[in-house]
């Protein structure tokens, strides 16, 4: 009887290598989704931070625009009865005011 030749990578050696890829796997499926701040959830703040940002942005332009309305209401005479009469139908004294009501 010939004596049998031993493989290069015995079961032991195979057994090893699943263990150290699992150990891999483990660890990279860890540091995505495990964990209580997960690459996951950074992912979805960074998205939020982003949204929010933009939504200040927004907001900055809509007072920009509104700044020149509010100080023309607060300092102009003129803006302010033009407001006091469209909006609250105010009148001058010996004014007469006439409404129009369309019938259909």
């Amino acid at each position: 009887m010939t004596p049998r030749k031993r493989r290069r990578g015995s079961t032991q050696g195979g057994v090893l290598r699943v263990i150290k890829w699992g150990a891999i796997v483990g660890g990279v499926a860890f540091g995505l989704w495990g964990g209580e701040y997960s690459t996951w959830d950074w992912w979805t703040l960074k998205r939020q931070v982003a949204s929010e940002q933009r939504a200040v942005v927004q907001l900055e332009r809509e007072i920009d625009s509104l700044t020149p309305i509010a100080e023309g209401l607060e300092k102009d005479p003129a803006i302010q009865e033009q407001v006091a009469r469209e909006k609250f139908g105010m009148v001058r004294a010996g004014e007469i005011l006439y409404q129009v009501e369309v019938v259909r």
